[in-house]
């Protein structure tokens, strides 16, 4: 078993707690940099002709759906990536 493959456990555990909590946003910065997605959408779907709302509605709704997917998955493989080559650098100086 590898800690670097990306399942369910305690660490995707902590990253959706961390997610849910303004621990996601530690600085204003981080603030600066968040996908505005519903205003997004409000201002696409509020140009759009009444037969076609319902369908570019649901096509947004998919892409955001794939793209928090994308986002997710790649930021917990980064963070835990990150994490195991902390434990492998301490442990390797343990070892000397």
């Amino acid at each position: 078993m590898s800690f670097r493959e990306v399942r369910d456990d305690i660490f995707r555990y902590w990253l959706d707690y961390r997610e849910g909590t303004e621990l996601a946003f530690t600085n204003s910065e981080d603030k600066k940099h968040v996908i505005l997605f519903d205003e997004i959408c409000e201002n696409i779907l509020n140009n759009v002709s009444g037969s076609n709302y319902e369908y570019i509605q649901k096509q947004l709704n998919k892409l955001d759906d794939n793209f928090m997917d994308y986002v997710c998955y790649w930021n917990e493989k980064y963070y835990r990536n990150g994490f195991c080559d902390g434990l492998e650098l301490i442990i390797g100086c343990l070892n000397k």
